[in-house]
Order: C-alpha cells, then sequence, then structure tokens
C-alpha cells in the first residue's frame, strides 16, 4: 500500500524529527509490554522494470498464489497499480520503476504495513508512541474508492515522522465502515472487536501454494531504519540489533530482518512464504533479476537481485 503520496495530502500535522530517534535502531528489547499489538500485514519494493513485467506477466506465479494485478484508489483519489500476491494473513505488493510517482517509484524504495487485530489497539499504539519519545506520531484516515467516486473509510493509520529517504513502514488500523460495505468482500467477525487481517483477505489463498509470509529482509537507509524501530516496538515486537548495524524484529509468527545501508543499496532482498501443503521436490522459478525456489517442503523463498538492475 503507498501511503505517503496520501500523507502529504491529508496529513492531519506535519512533523520533523529531527533527534528523537536517534540510536533507536540499536535497541536491544522490543515491545512496550503485555500482548502484541500489531502484526506483519504486507510489505512492497519497487523492482527493476525487467524483474516488475516478469512478475505481472508469469503464469507460474498465478499457480503458486492468488495472484493479482490491480489498481487502487485512496485518499486523495491517489491511484496505484500493484503485483499482489495474497496470503492467508499477510500479503507482499510489488512495484516496478516509475509505477509510483517522485522518489516512491525509484529503485529500491519500499514501505511496510503492521496492523492491529483488535480495535482500538492502534490507539494504544500511538500512546506508546509517545510515551516513548518519538514525537507527536503522524496520525491520518486511508480511505478507498470502489469506482463510484464514493470514499469509503478504509483504515486508521500512523508515522512516527514525514520524513523519510524512500521507505516508510505505518500502523494501521482496518475500519468498521470498510469492513460493513460489501464491495470489500471481507468475512464476518471471528470475535467482538475483529479487525485482523485473516478476515480482511479472501480465502483464495486455499486454491494456490502460498499461505503466508513468513520471513523478510529489506535493505534500508539508517535514517529510514530509525524511523522505524519505535514503531515496532510500539506494536510489541522483540526488537534486536545484529552485529552489522541491522535490525530483526520478531512477533505474531513472521520475522522482519533490517539492513542498514547506503542509499544506493536499498531494496526488497528476501522473502519466505509458508506453503498450504509440502512439494517433494525443488522448484526454481527465474523471474526477471530475482529467483523464487519453491520446496522441498512447505517453505518457499524468493530473493532478489542486485537493486542496479543488472
Amino acid at each position: 500500500m503507498v501511503l505517503r503520496r496520501a500523507l502529504q495530502a491529508i496529513m492531519v500535522m506535519t512533523l520533523t524529527l529531527a533527534g528523537a530517534v536517534q540510536g533507536a535502531a540499536h535497541a536491544e528489547d522490543g515491545g512496550g509490554g503485555g500482548r502484541q499489538l500489531l502484526y506483519y500485514n504486507h510489505a512492497y519494493g519497487v523492482l527493476d522494470r525487467e524483474t516488475a513485467d516478469a512478475i505481472e506477466h508469469s503464469a507460474y506465479l498465478r499457480d503458486f498464489a492468488n495472484f493479482q494485478v490491480r489498481t487502487s484508489t485512496g485518499s486523495g483519489g491517489q491511484t496505484w497499480t500493484g503485483r499482489y500476491l495474497m496470503g492467508r494473513e499477510t500479503y507482499l505488493e510489488l512495484f516496478g520503476v516509475g509505477d509510483l510517482p517522485g522518489k516512491d517509484g525509484t529503485l529500491g524504495a519500499g514501505g511496510m504495513g503492521v496492523s492491529a487485530e483488535r480495535a482500538g489497539d492502534l490507539a494504544t499504539v500511538v500512546a506508546r508512541l509517545r510515551e516513548q519519545g518519538s514525537g507527536d506520531p503522524v496520525e491520518f484516515l486511508q480511505t478507498r474508492d470502489f469506482g463510484d467516486g464514493v470514499p469509503v473509510p478504509w483504515f486508521d493509520a500512523v508515522f512516527t515522522t514525514d520524513q523519510y529517504d524512500v521507505f516508510g513502514a505505518w500502523g494501521m488500523e482496518y475500519r468498521p465502515e470498510y469492513f460493513a460495505d460489501p464491495r470489500g468482500n471481507t468475512e464476518p467477525a471471528a470475535y467482538p472487536g475483529d479487525v485482523g487481517r485473516e478476515r480482511y483477505l479472501s480465502d483464495g489463498y486455499r486454491d494456490h501454494l502460498m499461505r503466508d509470509v513468513t520471513a523478510i529482509r529489506l535493505a534500508v537507509t539508517a535514517r529510514d531504519l530509525a524511523n522505524t524501530v519505535p514503531l515496532l516496538k510500539a506494536g510489541g515486537f522483540a526488537v534486536r540489533s545484529v552485529p552489522d548495524g541491522g535490525v530483526v524484529a520478531k512477533g505474531g509468527g513472521t520475522t522482519l530482518r533490517f539492513d542498514a545501508v547506503p542509499l544506493d543499496q536499498v531494496g526488497l532482498k528476501r522473502v519466505e512464504m509458508s506453503l498450504n501443503r509440502p512439494v517433494p521436490d525443488r522448484h526454481v522459478e527465474r523471474l526477471g533479476h530475482s529467483d523464487l525456489v519453491v520446496g522441498p517442503g512447505p517453505r518457499a523463498v524468493w530473493t532478489f537481485g542486485g537493486t542496479s538492475g543488472e
């Protein structure tokens, strides 16, 4: 989901965090205490054009996953067309260079949403961010237009800052109005206050191999990483630093790995996925400058080549 342009259009408050998050990427212990409040929802990456086109036109991916190419219209009339691999609770969104405006469409740009499962949990995360001294979080409402020109509230969201290089992470909580709209094709609530990922996504994954994203590795700048860590901690992820200056965050069955790199080395590096059933053999699908390795067993690993696109 591309939110930066929408943020610029409808932002409640503009905030620059000069030094409040310096050193945050080296915090050893994540979480704000108690149960986890935010879970990996989806991530997106901007790939070289050859890879993006190979993904878009791949017959194999249409068998492997609940694969879609679709255009969405968000707040302020902003539109984006992505390539989606949809799982049971999680998904992956992929773009090619130039698919998004400005620096959001440059090679290696990306973003990640972490979402609440229970109504009201995002408000707790926002309170935790303030308690952490992360300044005044930037909150806003994202809407969706199903094509009739009438925006429907989609989800509430929060960034730790509106200042970023090419990667941003946001917390999100789906709105009851969206679940109530039949055009969303969502599922009934499984418990009071259910605003979860499984309710939001369809059961189309059952007809394919891919089940969920279990791990993701992204190379981001030090500034973008420092902006991301407070959100993960506030959401209850267990966050630890690693010797090379990166960060690993775990929680809710998904492992997030961030490498701190110079701007010219950023990008989506690796995605691990669980399968609905084990496969007996190893299959390698070359997609542009990426390799999707499926099996043997109940696991697939997708690695992406150098961000130079060579």
